[in-house]
This record gives C-alpha cells, sequence and structure tokens, in this order.
C-alpha cells in the first residue's frame, strides 16, 4: 500500500470577484481611482487563467455609438477610466497569490509583464480580499473585492 497523500490547500483566489472600492494613494490623497462608482470583475479559474476588467461606471457614452469613431476626448477618458487584462496565475503551497503574467491588456504596455508579490499583493480573508499593486512609476493602488462565486 502506498503512503496517503495530502490533499493540496485550496486555491484561496479561484472563483469571481467584484469590485466594491479602488483607491489610488491609499496612504496620502486617497484619490478614487475609477471614478465615484467603480465597477469590475475579476475571475480566476481552475487551470490557472485570470481575467480582470476595471471601469468607471460613469465613463460617458461615445457619441457616435461606434467603439472605432470616438473623439479624441471620448477615447482619453475611456482609457483613463478602464483597463482590461488577461493571463495566467500561481498560487504558492499555502493557496496564497504569488504572482501573475499578462498575456493581454487594453494597455499595451502591460502585455507580458510578470508580477510577483512585489508589485502586487492578494490578501484574501472569507469572502473579501484586498489587492495591493504598485505601479511602474510607483503609485500605489488599493482594490477591495467581494466574492461573487
Amino acid at each position: 500500500m502506498s503512503a496517503p497523500t495530502e490533499a493540496s490547500p485550496r486555491n484561496k483566489v479561484l472563483g469571481t470577484w467584484r469590485m466594491m472600492s479602488a483607491w489610488l494613494d491609499p496612504e496620502g490623497a486617497k484619490v478614487p481611482a475609477y471614478g465615484k462608482r467603480p465597477n469590475g470583475l475579476l475571475s480566476f479559474t481552475s487551470d490557472m487563467h485570470f481575467v480582470e476588467v476595471l471601469t468607471d461606471a460613469d465613463v460617458p457614452r461615445f457619441v457616435s455609438n461606434m467603439r472605432g469613431e470616438g473623439t479624441d476626448v471620448e477615447n482619453r477618458i475611456a482609457m483613463a477610466k478602464t483597463i482590461g487584462f488577461f493571463g495566467t496565475y500561481t498560487v504558492d503551497d499555502e493557496g496564497e497569490f504569488s504572482g501573475n503574467q499578462v498575456d493581454g491588456s487594453t494597455f499595451p504596455n502591460w502585455t507580458g509583464d510578470v508580477r510577483s508579490r512585489n508589485e502586487l499583493r492578494l490578501i484574501v480573508e472569507g469572502d473579501r480580499m484586498t489587492e495591493n499593486f504598485q505601479r511602474p512609476d510607483g503609485t500605489k493602488i488599493v482594490i477591495h473585492w467581494e466574492r461573487v462565486r
């Protein structure tokens, strides 16, 4: 008979999360990162992929109603107030988030980025999660999430 194997720890970030709040410079100016009505989802799949979409619910609609035909002002606001990206992620032996790789993003400069806990930290407490992210320019952002599923 073989020795019993230990069950691997539960992946603590697995599932879908809804953004509850997002703040730039949380220890200083504490500016809303995605407006007064932040709107976003973050999903972690069991096959170690993720997708994250963050928006400001108050971004004005394009007058033309055509995605590729926004004015300079409309495009600038949409780019500044929304982001979407996807890729793969890892967890450690305790089931804690340990990093990700961005495979694609609406902000092309992020495509190919690899983030460790030095830049991105996710802390799960039950059905709540706190995301601490430091942008390359040093700006800190804190996002609070609630588990949907």
